[in-house]
This record gives C-alpha cells, sequence and structure tokens, in this order.
C-alpha cells in the first residue's frame, strides 16, 4: 500500500501559488507592464525559496507530493514565462521550443511513473488522490543549475525592456547558456533514469 501523508503543508501551498502567480506573470508581459512583471517575478522566486527552506529544515513540511509539485510548479512558471516573454520578441523561438519539449517530456515521465508505482487495482481516484504518496521525485545536480540559469534568463529579459538592454550580447550568451544547460539536463535525465525516482513502501 502507498504511504498516506498529509497533502497541507506550507511548501505545497507556496508551490500551489506560484503556479497561480504563473498566468498573472503572463498576462503581464503580454501587456507589456514589466514593472509589475517584475515584482510579480520577485515574488514567485521568494515562494520558491520559502518552500525549499522549510522542506528541508522541518521533517513534517517535507512531503513525496511536494518532491513533484515543487518542480511541476517551477516548470509551469517557466513555460508560461517563456511562451509569453517570446511572444513579447525577448526570447527566441527555437529557445522557448526546446524549453517547452523537455518539460513536457519530464512531465509525461512524472505521470508514467505515478502509474507504475500505484498499487493494483488502479483507479482514477487513487491516481489523483495527493494523500497517497507512492514515489518521491530526486531531480539531477545539472536539473537544478538548469532550472537556476532559465530563471536567470528569465529575470534579465524582463528587465531589458525596463533598463533599455533588450539588445545586448550578454543576453544573447545567456540566451546560449540556458540552451546547453537545457540539453544536458534532458539528457540527465534519460541516463540516470531510475536513479531519480525512489519507491516508497507503505507503513
Amino acid at each position: 500500500m502507498p504511504q498516506y501523508e498529509n497533502p497541507w503543508t506550507i511548501p505545497n501551498m507556496l508551490s500551489m501559488t506560484r503556479i497561480g502567480l504563473a498566468p498573472v506573470l503572463g498576462y503581464l508581459i503580454i501587456e507589456e507592464d514589466f514593472n509589475v512583471a517584475l515584482g510579480v517575478f520577485a515574488l514567485a522566486g521568494l515562494t520558491d525559496l520559502l518552500d525549499g527552506f522549510i522542506a528541508r529544515n522541518w521533517a513534517s513540511q517535507k512531503s513525496a507530493l511536494g518532491s513533484a509539485l515543487d518542480p511541476l510548479a517551477d516548470k509551469i512558471l517557466i513555460s508560461i514565462l517563456y511562451i509569453s516573454l517570446t511572444y513579447a520578441d525577448l526570447i527566441p523561438v527555437p529557445l522557448t521550443y526546446m524549453i517547452i519539449s523537455r518539460d513536457v517530456m519530464l512531465i509525461a515521465a512524472v505521470f508514467y511513473v505515478r502509474y507504475q508505482t500505484l498499487p493494483t487495482p488502479r483507479t482514477l481516484s487513487k491516481y489523483f488522490n495527493p494523500c497517497y504518496a507512492t514515489a518521491r521525485l530526486k531531480p539531477t545536480f545539472i536539473s537544478k543549475v538548469n532550472t537556476a540559469v532559465q530563471l536567470i534568463l528569465v529575470a534579465a529579459s524582463l528587465a531589458a525592456p525596463v533598463f533599455n538592454y533588450a539588445d545586448s550580447i550578454y543576453l544573447q550568451i545567456l540566451w546560449c547558456c540556458t540552451a546547453f544547460t537545457t540539453a544536458a539536463s534532458a539528457y540527465s535525465y534519460y541516463h540516470y533514469g531510475r536513479k531519480t525516482v525512489q519507491v516508497i513502501k507503505g507503513r
């Protein structure tokens, strides 16, 4: 049987807040309200820092759901940010396509792992019940680096029209760095595969 846990932890609520802020950021960017978008992005970044800090320092706040929800929130936020920044001509289309493609494959893998680790009989209610923890996800080191680089590029791109450096060579270098870490991260998940998943035994 899977392990039963409380999904209503502070880190999980912070991750949900980050997911909720994602479409708000997308709207602000499309409307070219970059000053406010920078502030909302800073708030989203604060929720990311806080949920990780709390989960690491309070055992009662750590959960298997959080190990999947935190990176999922990051991927939703990053996907919406990159699509909207590409719409605003601040990030090139090929880079956004690469990032979205990697994230779609990773999310699909998470759903597959959930299905594989769910005890039989497998039902929809059991599958989507966040209280039943079946696996804990462990991101690779390069994946953590990639998320940081992607967010740095977002911050730099949001600030570019505010501080008038949209044509800077440094932004283009950052595009290349982001493309490299995204490709390296995708390969690391392909190479290490099962090592990034820890199946939870029932108690």
